[in-house]
């Protein structure tokens, strides 16, 4: 595959992901919107404020503007806050917003409690001593806005730029704080914000998917095929096919290193980060040929051969530092292409053509059961409540069951020098029934994986088809019935004789 077909499809891969991310965000404030009740409110209960101090602030309310933007982006946001209070004894409360650093003077020598925590519904608070006590905040003249009385008060605050904060406090003045308290918000920049971000997140997938039909249906151009003379006899070497479309194989190092296995896993780090963004093209373009085979029951051959080369890339990785089986220190290529002579390879059969039903179901529903095996092998957790709460769960034990196999035979290689053979069989056996899985599940072949694990670091042999025996042999002459018996019949009287219509 060309370097700019590759370019094409990683990149429109990052932008798909980008053009999802804002759609998702899109579609969250869209639902907050939505959710608006309440006379356009979003509210939430928080924990009851108690305090022996005087008051209860939330400072550093701060609403700025970046340098050299107008004042009136934050005002034409058009945001309400709206604060419910009333004290549980019933006596008057008082609620208030003033600018911060006049609240700051007027509380400066009074022991009060400031919220520097919201988490969820609770409310951690912050001690600022002081000895004095102060003059009634009703009696101030600082205050933006305010409310109070008894009973429950309701105040309004129209949210502007600058810096901010917020007292509750009992309305003489006096120690001793039991409030109740809501807070919410509305705001009219919702709606505007969600069609934005909608907009920019179609726009952003539009121009993901240009890139990866460029680069993965081949648009940007493929590797001319080799001429085959006309008349000329196809002299490639016909191999016997393996048992399954996938094959898998490994080969055991002799000379492997006691101790490298401890450090390879840092080693492959520029790997790691290279397959993390080939996994997500590996994504985004079985959903394009997904779609492919829907219509025209083939898989794209450029799509195919891409997602192959992730499979084998990520197979050597995988074999190199984890556990894959730790079987070579010859460190992996940087290559999607097939290397004959590199102790781990992977191949997939491609498929002429493909069941166009079986794409709507065999990734989803079909493997379910291979994919509670392969929770069980790799260690990807399968978990369901009940409705009495209990949590069942498979599969999930770290790296799995090949990860501890795997760490059993390092830790034998450091003791001894010596890889377990028996082990490497089991290993490999269990990471080709999981490459397996893999490739059908990405829409790779319709050959159901067999529940069958297969060990050994070669694929098995395909069943010998026996040859055929010698044709019979036909008497060119004329059998003539009419005085035959059968040798072991005796001679009957004329007119009753042996007929083959009897």
């Amino acid at each position: 595959m060309r370097p700019a077909r590759i370019v094409a499809l990683v990149v429109g891969s990052l932008v798909a992901l980008a053009g999802l991310l804002v759609l998702l965000s899109g579609g969250a404030l869209g639902l907050a919107y939505l959710a608006q009740r309440d006379n356009g409110y979003l509210s939430a209960d928080l924990a009851d404020l108690e305090s022996p101090t005087a008051a209860v602030t939330l400072e550093r309310l701060d609403i700025d503007v970046d340098p050299g933007t107008p004042r009136w982006v934050i005002d034409a946001l058009d945001t309400d806050i709206r604060i419910r209070a009333s004290n549980l004894d019933g006596s008057p409360v008082f609620v208030g917003v003033a600018p911060e650093a006049d609240l700051d003077r007027y509380l400066q020598a009074v022991a009060h409690d400031e919220i520097v925590e919201i988490d969820n519904r609770s409310v951690e608070l912050q001690r600022r001593p002081g000895r004095a006590e102060p003059a009634p905040p009703t009696d101030q003249d600082f205050w933006s806005v305010s409310t109070t009385g008894a009973g429950t008060q309701e105040l309004v605050w129209e949210a502007s730029a600058g810096q901010w904060a917020l007292a509750v406090m009992n309305a003489g003045g006096s120690p001793g704080i039991a409030t109740e308290i809501e807070a919410g918000f509305r705001t009219d920049a919702f709606l505007p914000a969600t069609l934005t971000l909608l907009a920019i997140g179609a726009v952003l997938l539009a121009m993901a998917t240009v890139l990866v039909l460029l680069g993965g249906l081949g648009l940007l151009g493929t590797e001319p095929p080799s001429p085959v003379p006309v008349g000329a006899a196809d002299t490639t070497p016909t191999l016997p096919r393996p048992t399954y479309p996938l094959s898998l194989e490994a080969s055991l190092d002799p000379n492997l290193s006691r101790w490298q296995w401890l450090v390879k896993w840092f080693l492959a780090i520029p790997h790691l980060i290279v397959l993390f963004l080939l996994w997500s093209v590996f994504v985004m373009l079985t959903i394009v040929a997904g779609i492919a085979i829907l219509f025209t029951g083939r898989y794209p051959r450029s799509i195919f051969d891409f997602n192959v080369g992730v499979l084998r890339w990520g197979w050597r990785v995988h074999y190199y530092g984890f556990s894959g089986g730790l079987g070579t220190d010859r460190y992996p290529p940087f290559t999607l292409a097939a290397v004959a002579d590199y102790p781990a390879t992977l191949d997939v059969i491609y498929p002429e053509r493909l069941s166009r039903g079986l794409v709507l179901v065999k990734w989803w529903l079909l493997a379910i059961p291979h994919y509670i095996v392969v929770a069980i092998i790799a260690g990807a957790g399968i978990r369901w409540s009940t409705e009495d709460g209990v949590t069942t769960e498979i599969g999930s034990a770290g790296a799995g069951l090949v990860g501890l196999l795997t760490l059993v035979a390092a830790i034998i290689l450091l003791a001894t020098g010596v890889y377990p053979l028996g082990l490497f069989r089991l290993i490999i056996g269990m990471n080709r029934w999981v490459y397996r899985v893999v490739a059908y599940a990405a829409l790779m072949t319709d050959r159901y994986p067999p529940f069958r694990l297969d060990q050994g670091g070669s694929e098995p042999a395909p069943r010998p088809i026996p040859p055929p025996g010698p044709p019979p042999v036909y008497d060119d002459e004329p059998i003539d019935l009419t005085n035959h018996r059968s040798p072991d019949t005796e001679q009957v009287a004329p007119g009753h004789g042996w007929s083959p219509y009897a």
